[in-house]
């Protein structure tokens, strides 16, 4: 018999918040902050709206990954801005403590408690990228990144691909663009502690250039996300 679905929605890049008592880290920085280092724009709308739909539990964080990149394992060279890396380690303990270790213990802690009940966990990391990089276009509006050699993944990516076509046929959907889904993140965290059978970690990636496109353009785009992502569910035959 096909296990119970659990799912879990993260975003991890929610928000360019800076603590009052780390602000002094930041200054001269500030136009860093508002920009797609700072934080994923339109990912905490697109994180909200997956976790209504699908009623499933929500992790997000407001502050900024330049503080702490709740992406990055620990011992990564960009879990901090370099100011935050020069900071004495009293302040970096303070700001692993307090904003780090919560967020992914807790959002982990889910994931074991639903396994132990004999769920499979579907787990949707919420993030954006910017357009363009460095001189170059980046040349997709949509990306869904995950681990090729776990199976449960490739197969909801490509069904997911599949139903984006469906839906919208001129969107381009990219699959491990612009990153690839075995690079660090809390996903491939995530794969280390708990089976393919009982944990599928996708990345969904949308570009700015959506988010940034009008209100109207971009609750739309949120629409076909979702019912692309429930006619992918729909068409799992496992």
């Amino acid at each position: 018999m096909p296990k119970t679905i659990q799912f879990l929605i993260t975003c991890e890049h929610g928000g360019n918040r800076i603590p009052p008592q780390f602000r002094h880290l930041f200054t001269g920085h500030e136009l860093l902050l508002e920009s797609h280092r700072g934080y994923d724009a339109g990912a905490l709308a697109m994180a909200k709206l997956l976790a209504k739909t699908l009623s499933a539990p929500l992790f997000i964080s407001t502050t900024s990954r330049l503080l702490i990149d709740l992406n990055r394992s620990i011992g990564h060279p960009k879990l901090h801005f370099e100011t935050v890396s020069q900071a004495p380690s009293a302040i970096r303990d303070d700001i692993f403590k307090h904003y780090y270790l919560p967020y992914r213990n807790k959002a982990e802690s889910v994931i074991a408690n639903a396994i132990k009940q004999d769920k499979m966990v579907i787990h949707i990391s919420s993030h954006s990228f910017t357009p363009e990089l460095n001189g170059e276009i980046r040349n997709a509006d949509i990306g869904l990144l995950y681990d090729p050699t776990r199976q449960a993944e490739a197969e909801l990516c490509s069904r997911w691909q599949t139903a984006f076509k469906s839906q919208l046929p001129k969107l381009k959907v990219r699959r491990n663009y612009p990153y690839t889904g075995k690079s660090d993140g809390f996903t491939a965290y995530l794969r280390r502690q708990f089976k393919p059978e009982n944990y599928v970690g996708i990345e969904l990636e949308i570009n700015q250039k959506h988010v940034f496109n009008g209100t109207r353009q971009w609750q739309s785009l949120r629409e076909t996300v979702i019912r692309s992502l429930l006619e992918a569910l729909q068409t799992d035959t496992r």
